[in-house]
């Protein structure tokens, strides 16, 4: 995969707590580790089956071909990730893209989630992208599958709710909206720069990583 991130190594003894980088290939299997407990245990996901390694590998490519696909790791496990991805295939959506983002369970609360999306942003950004979208499970009585934190980390991260589908969502017999939410990145212009490949985005000298 591509080099997406800058080198913005801190200064300070030791070595770094945590550092982000680009996804691998053969991260799969470790994001799925990750993915899997929101796909069997919450309504975060509204997948009902835990796609294979193989089918997340053909998932993961699709996506680095134009976009960034991050992780973040601590001691060098990874602990999280997040990744842009097709807001819509026409060809007038170009500029908008989707992001998602899945921390570890026992790992939040610590800000990495925040610094993930911030890098994420940092590069769509570099890339000319000017809408991001994220779309959210949601409910007014929050369960034991889903609570509402996602909104609440989305809107501290500057997203705001600009749409709402009502009960579209069926999964561990109860039935939950979906939310869509919406930061600007850019200036919209008369005519928009051209889209950068992930290859044109300033890589760095230290192979992607970068200290949190």
């Amino acid at each position: 995969m591509r080099k997406y991130t800058r080198l913005a190594r801190e200064e300070a003894k030791g070595s770094c707590a945590a550092v982000i980088r680009p996804a691998r290939l053969n991260d799969a299997e470790t994001l799925l580790g990750i993915y899997g407990p929101y796909v069997r245990n919450t309504a975060i996901s509204f997948e009902y089956k835990v796609p294979g390694a193989e089918e997340f590998q053909k998932r993961m490519g699709k996506i680095v071909q134009k976009y960034p696909f991050l992780v973040v790791e601590e001691d060098k496990n990874i602990i999280g990730y997040a990744y842009a991805s097709p807001f819509h295939e026409r060809e007038a959506y170009g500029w908008s893209v989707e992001t998602s983002i899945y921390v570890k369970q026992g790992f939040h609360g610590y800000g990495h989630g925040k610094r993930l999306y911030r890098e994420l942003e940092r590069i769509l950004q570099k890339q000319h992208y000017l809408n991001m979208y994220a779309c959210l499970a949601f409910t007014d009585q929050e369960d034991e599958y889903l609570t509402n934190a996602s909104k609440s980390f989305h809107e501290c991260l500057g997203f705001r709710t600009v749409g709402r589908f009502s009960r579209c969502g069926y999964k561990f017999g109860r039935w939950y909206d979906m939310i869509w939410m919406e930061k600007m990145i850019g200036v919209h212009g008369k005519l928009p720069d051209v889209v950068l490949p992930p290859q044109a985005e300033l890589s760095n000298d230290n192979g992607g990583a970068h200290c949190m």
